[in-house]
């Protein structure tokens, strides 16, 4: 893990407190409050932003190495901290963000950041359903919001709403806004702890100062939509390195040889063996080439111009080609974790299953298929990705 502007201690010790309650808390629906918060509070999405503005001042492959170090322990919680370190990566990458100077205040008092555009309201992906209706000082809100991660630990909210005359309205909010109610209704196989519920905004006020117009704000640079995109891939990762640390602690302290073998331990079984190094290959992968990625994209973010998107670009096919390997090795490594052993491995109480859960769900986010068919295009004619997020 990279230098931050906290205790390494502690910060080891609440990864370790996570990895360890992990199964247990999903089983039982526990959040991790405390220690997201202990971990927001010592600073760790702060990783990547300037020692000038209170930052570690460190890269974005020591951010993708905190990223990782987090899902390893719990990818639930690596998850829900995503928009939190998207703000920070924002911050780090313009100087002109909107609310740079709040925002960055509000990231080193610890404060935690959710937010969606997404609705489920049937219509095309990005499509926007919820207004906003101009009054004195501001607009009034009112929609209704899906998939918010990390909505029940966010001390502040980000989405957008339509205009009267039909633009996108973006802006931030605290949670205990009144009119806006948090629900804990994510209901998929996986990341059941990434709080990606609903957000309903019922007459809800944004005052002029908290909100801007989407249209005024923009860039030729798809660097922050590969960001976020490497941000998944580095969950695979992680998801990955922990079934690597299971298979490895399962084979070493519960395991036992199976009837057909000819070893005294599991540990000996040479089947037994190569699973595990075969796991250890798919975690290394995923790692390896999200690393790879995050170096990619280290001096391409801040420029503009034809030149910075260009160079830009071929970053961002770099991201959604580590983007699938990195979801294939996870679902990979995953799996294999169950051929180390016999049906005791399948108990419930160990929770493994969750590692293929996980990284299952995760990857619907952003289908691998049009990540591998953007990059395909780019190599055979030079097309350039879309600068919407997913790539």
């Amino acid at each position: 893990m990279t230098a931050l502007p906290i205790e390494r201690r502690s910060v080891a010790e609440v990864l370790a407190h996570l990895a360890e309650t992990a199964a247990a808390r999903e089983g039982e629906r526990d959040y991790a409050i405390d220690d997201v918060r202990e971990l927001a509070q010592a600073g760790i999405t702060l990783t990547g932003v300037a020692r000038s503005d209170g930052g570690a001042g460190g890269s974005v492959r020591d951010v993708v190495e905190v990223v990782i170090d987090i899902a390893r322990a719990d990818s639930n919680v690596a998850q829900a901290l995503r928009p939190t370190f998207l703000v920070a990566q924002q911050i780090a990458e313009r100087k002109d963000v909107p609310f740079r100077d709040t925002n960055l205040a509000r990231l080193r008092a610890g404060a935690l950041f959710a937010g969606t555009a997404n609705e489920r309201t049937g219509g095309a992906s990005g499509s926007i359903s919820a207004t906003a209706r101009r009054v004195e000082g501001g607009h009034i809100v009112t929609g209704v919001k899906y998939y918010s991660t990390g909505g029940l630990y966010a001390s502040y909210f980000s989405t957008q709403a339509l205009t009267e005359d039909g633009e996108a309205l973006r802006f931030t909010i605290p949670v205990d806004r009144p009119g806006l109610r948090r629900l804990d209704d994510f209901d998929a196989i996986g990341q059941r702890l990434t709080q990606s519920g609903s957000t309903h905004l019922d007459e809800v006020f944004v005052a002029d100062e908290e909100s801007y117009r989407a249209a005024d704000v923009g860039s030729d640079n798809p660097w922050p939509g590969s960001f976020a995109q490497l941000y998944l891939a580095a969950v695979q990762a992680g998801i990955a390195v922990r079934a690597l640390d299971d298979a490895v602690q399962f084979v070493r302290e519960r395991a036992r040889p199976i009837k057909h073998s000819s070893a005294q331990s599991s540990s000996d079984d040479p089947y037994v063996q190569q699973t595990v190094g075969e796991i250890g290959a798919r975690s290394q992968t995923a790692r390896a080439v999200v690393l790879l990625a995050a170096e990619a994209l280290q001096d391409r973010r801040g420029p503009t111009g034809e030149v910075a998107r260009s160079a830009a670009a071929a970053a961002a096919v770099q991201v959604a080609e580590a983007g699938v390997i990195a979801i294939e090795s996870a679902l990979r490594a995953s799996e294999l974790l169950f051929d180390v052993a016999g049906g005791s491995i399948t108990d419930r109480a160990l929770g493994f299953d969750r590692h293929w859960r996980n990284a299952r769900t995760a990857a619907n986010h952003n289908p691998r298929q049009w990540k591998a068919a953007v990059a395909g295009a780019y190599h055979i004619s030079g097309a350039e990705p879309p600068t919407t997020g997913l790539f």
